[in-house]
C-alpha cells in the first residue's frame, strides 16, 4: 500500500496546477490586433432551425474583425441560411442575398476576403465551414487595411458545417440564430468543489493524526507495563516519511511524467491512466472503507487469512475489496456518461485521504522544501512552457487534449450547472494532496503539543488553505475560465501562516527541525539504592 501511495503521490504532483473551468474567452497576444480586428476570440453558439422546427445547436468560434456578437439570445436575430454560390466565396457571390447568412466552405483565400465579398452580396454574417475537425483562431496579416468589415463571422468544425450543409441540399428552408452568452461571475460548481477540496483535507488531516495518537498511546501502555518498544517511523508503522531529497525528487521526476503524458496522450494511453487510477482507487476506496466499519466489525478486523502473494488479509477486507473492485470497473466502463464524475470524485477523495494518511511531512522543513518545489512546478508548466510548447502543458493534459475524454482521470471535478457552455470545473489531485500533507502535519504537531483549537497551528492552516483555494477561482473568474496554477495561491497561504505563526509563538526552530514538540520522558527508572546506605544524603545524591 505505500509504493501504491507513493505513486499516487507522484501522480498527483504531474497534475498539481490543473484549476480550470473550460476557455470560453481567449486573449492571443500572437495574433496581430489593428485596426478593424481587435476582437477577442470568443465561443458562438449557432442555434439551427429547419423548416419552422428547432433542431440542433453548434458551437463555433467568433474571429478577430467585425462586430461583436450578441451575447444574449433574445437580442439575436433568427436569420435564414444560404448557401453561397461559388460555396469557398472566394470571388464576389453570383445573387444577392439581402439579409442571408452565408454558409461557405474554407477554400483557399483569407477570411477577412470571404467576409467583404459576403457583406457586399447583402449578407448579414457569414458562417465558415472548416476543412478539420479542430477550430482555427480567424485573423487578420499585419499588413492588411480594408478591415470595415460590418457582419459577424463564425468558423464551425467540419462536422458541424458539413451537417447544416448537407440539410441544405436537401431542399430544406434552414435558419440560424447567432449568440455569445457570458459565463457566469460564479458558477455553484466551484463552491461544492471548494467545499470538497477543504472537507478532504480535514478527513484526512483528522485520520492522519489520529493514526500517530493511537500509537503513541499504546507505546505509552507498553512503555508503563515496562515492556521493550521499538519505534519505526515515529510510532507509526507502514507510513512514509518525506525527506529533502525525495521532496526534490518528487519535484523533478513529476516533470518527466508530465512530459511524458503530454507527448503519449492519446485514447490508448488514457486508457492506461485510466487503469493505473482504478487501482489506487480501489486500494484508497478499500482503506478508507476497512477504517469505517472497524467500529461496527472489530472481530472480522482482528481474524485474517492467508492468501497467495499478499500474505494475511483480514476477513473485513475481505468483504470490502470486492465491493470496490465492482465500483472502479462500473466507473471505468461508464465513465464517458454524464453521472461518471461522481464515481470519479469517491475513488480519487479516497485515494487523496488514504495518501495523506500514510504519507508524511515530518517536520517543516521538508513541508516548506516540497511545497516551494510544487509552487515553482505549477508556475513553470502552466504559464512557461507555452514559451518551449506554444501552449500550457498543464492544461492540455488536464483537459485531455488530443483525445476524447473529458480530462485525464486524476482531478476531481464536478459539472458547472448554471453555466450555458457547460463543461466541468476542475481541481488537480494535487491541488488538495500536497497542501494537505502539510495540513496534517500542523494537526499532528497540535495534538503532540496538547494545543487547544485556538492556540494551535490547524486551524490557521486550513483557514489559509481556503483562503488561497478561493483565490484561484477569483483568479480563474477574473481570467474568463484560463487555467490557472493552484499552487500559485495555495503555498504562500498555507506556508506562509505556518512559519509566520511558528516565528511569532518562538516554536518555529522546533518546527522547522523536529517537527513535534519537546518531551519530557516520564518513564526513567532509577536504579535502587543499597539498602545499607538508604539513609546516607550523600551516597543517596551519587545513586
Amino acid at each position: 500500500m505505500a509504493a501504491v501511495a507513493v505513486f499516487a503521490l507522484l501522480m498527483a504532483s504531474a497534475l498539481a496546477g490543473a484549476a480550470a473551468g473550460g476557455d470560453i474567452v481567449h486573449h492571443d497576444d500572437e495574433a496581430p490586433k489593428i485596426p478593424g480586428c481587435t476582437n477577442d476570440f470568443v465561443l458562438v453558439k449557432v442555434q439551427s432551425w429547419v423548416n419552422g422546427k428547432e433542431d440542433d445547436e453548434y458551437v463555433g468560434v467568433g474571429a478577430r474583425f467585425g462586430p461583436k456578437i450578441v451575447s444574449k439570445e433574445k437580442h439575436a436575430n433568427r436569420t435564414r441560411l444560404t448557401l453561397a454560390d461559388p460555396i469557398d466565396c472566394c470571388r464576389s457571390p453570383k445573387e444577392k442575398v439581402s439579409g442571408d447568412v452565408l454558409l461557405v466552405q474554407r477554400g483557399k483565400c483569407k477570411f477577412t476576403k470571404k467576409a467583404k465579398f459576403a457583406e457586399d452580396a447583402g449578407a448579414s454574417g457569414i458562417i465558415i465551414i472548416n476543412h478539420v475537425h479542430e477550430l482555427y483562431k480567424m485573423v487578420c496579416e499585419k499588413n492588411e487595411t480594408d478591415l470595415d468589415i460590418n457582419i459577424p463571422a463564425v468558423l464551425l468544425p467540419r462536422d458541424a458545417g458539413f451537417a447544416l450543409h448537407t440539410v441544405l441540399t436537401s431542399g430544406s428552408s434552414v435558419s440560424v440564430q447567432l449568440y455569445s452568452p457570458n459565463r457566469p461571475v460564479v458558477d455553484t460548481a466551484e463552491v461544492f468543489l471548494w467545499l470538497m477540496a477543504v472537507g478532504t483535507i480535514l478527513c484526512a488531516s483528522y485520520w492522519s493524526a489520529w493514526t500517530v495518537r493511537e500509537a503513541h498511546s499504546e507505546q505509552e501502555k507498553l512503555l508503563k507495563d515496562g515492556q521493550k518498544v521499538i519505534v519505526e517511523n515515529g510510532g507509526s508503522g507502514g507510513m512514509v516519511d518525506i525527506n529533502v531529497a525525495s521532496a526534490i525528487m518528487f519535484v523533478v521526476v513529476a516533470s518527466c511524467f508530465l512530459i511524458m503524458l503530454y507527448k503519449l496522450m492519446s485514447s490508448w494511453f488514457v486508457d492506461l491512466l485510466v487503469v493505473i487510477f482504478c487501482i489506487g482507487g480501489v486500494e484508497g476506496l478499500q482503506t478508507c472503507l476497512v477504517a469505517l466499519l472497524s467500529r461496527w466489525f472489530r472481530p472480522a478486523l482482528e481474524s485474517f487469512l492467508k492468501v497467495p502473494f499478499f500474505g494475511a488479509v483480514s476477513y473485513l477486507t475481505l468483504a470490502v475489496c470486492p465491493f470496490c473492485i465492482v465500483f472502479a470497473v462500473m466507473w471505468a466502463v461508464h465513465r464517458h456518461f454524464t453521472y461518471s464524475w461522481i464515481g470519479q470524485d469517491i475513488l480519487g477523495i479516497a485515494l487523496i485521504v488514504t495518501v495523506i494518511q500514510i504519507v508524511r511531512v515530518p517536520n517543516l522543513k521538508v513541508g516548506s522544501v516540497l511545497l516551494s518545489c510544487a509552487f515553482l512546478y505549477d508556475i513553470f508548466w502552466v504559464f512557461i512552457s507555452k514559451r518551449w510548447f506554444h501552449e500550457s502543458v498543464m492544461i492540455v493534459v488536464a483537459r485531455g487534449d488530443k483525445t476524447d475524454e473529458d480530462g485525464v482521470p486524476m482531478l476531481l471535478k464536478i459539472p458547472r450547472m448554471f453555466d450555458p457552455w457547460g463543461g466541468y470545473s476542475i481541481i488537480g489531485f494535487g491541488d488538495i494532496l500536497l497542501p494537505g500533507l502539510l495540513v496534517a502535519f500542523a494537526l499532528r504537531y497540535d495534538w503532540a503539543a496538547k494545543k487547544s483549537m485556538q492556540t494551535g497551528y490547524f486551524l490557521w492552516s486550513m483557514m489559509a488553505y481556503g483562503s488561497g483555494l478561493l483565490i484561484t477561482y477569483v483568479a480563474l473568474n477574473l481570467m474568463d475560465g484560463h487555467g490557472q496554477p493552484a499552487l500559485l495561491y495555495i503555498v504562500p497561504f498555507t506556508l506562509g501562516t505556518l512559519i509566520a505563526l511558528g516565528w511569532k509563538r518562538g516554536e518555529l526552530r522546533n518546527q522547522w527541525f523536529k517537527g513535534e514538540p519537546e518531551k519530557v520522558c516520564t518513564h526513567m527508572h532509577m536504579r535502587p539504592l543499597p539498602k545499607n546506605n538508604a539513609t546516607s544524603p550523600v551516597d543517596s545524591s551519587i545513586s
